[in-house]
């Protein structure tokens, strides 16, 4: 799908391994720990340095975001946000809309051209995948007139389900 100059696309893979990409999102926790999940193989791969430099940046809530260098990832940064848990924290399309509109103000504004995310919210957290796709999709489409040097957005996906409901929704919106 393109919108604007932005290319999205949606892609199964390990987040942890993007090396062709500036930035990845980090699905976080309020304190930026290592955790499972998202969050567990981003800072395994990223080594200690990453949690040494997210402790004075957190905590966040749901719906923020913000950014720290790579460490020994392959990519430049990793954006954290902090996705809101379905039925728990509101309005859920709200707080996950704004997790993609930051992750893609803080890449853009550090330069980078092309950033991978993973459907946030859909694991632990319970968000349903299609809604959390029609969510993600529309808050890019709606950020990217915006977008200054951003030119990729790939949403890395750790299912064949995952990869099957993104690609629907990328479908639908290329018709």
């Amino acid at each position: 799908m393109r919108v604007a100059r932005l290319d999205v696309e949606a892609v199964r893979g390990d987040i942890a391994d993007q090396p062709e990409v500036d930035a990845v999102v980090n699905a976080a926790n309020a304190h930026l720990l290592p955790g499972g999940g998202v969050a567990g193989a981003i800072h395994r791969a990223a080594g200690p340095g990453l949690a040494e430099e997210c402790r004075p940046l957190a905590p966040i809530a749901p719906g923020e975001a913000v950014i720290t260098g790579a460490h020994d990832l392959p990519n430049r940064f990793v954006v954290h946000v902090l996705g809101p848990v379905y039925g728990e924290d509101r309005p859920e399309a709200e707080l996950l809309a704004s997790c993609y509109r930051r992750a893609l103000a803080l890449a853009d504004g550090r330069g980078c051209v092309s950033l991978a995310s993973p459907a946030v919210s859909t694991g632990i957290f319970g968000y349903p995948l299609d809604e959390a796709a029609r969510v993600a999709l529309d808050a890019v489409a709606e950020e990217a007139p915006a977008l200054e040097n951003l030119r990729l957005v790939r949403f890395v996906l750790f299912t064949e389900r995952e990869l099957a409901v993104f690609q629907e929704e990328l479908s639908r919106r290329s018709r």
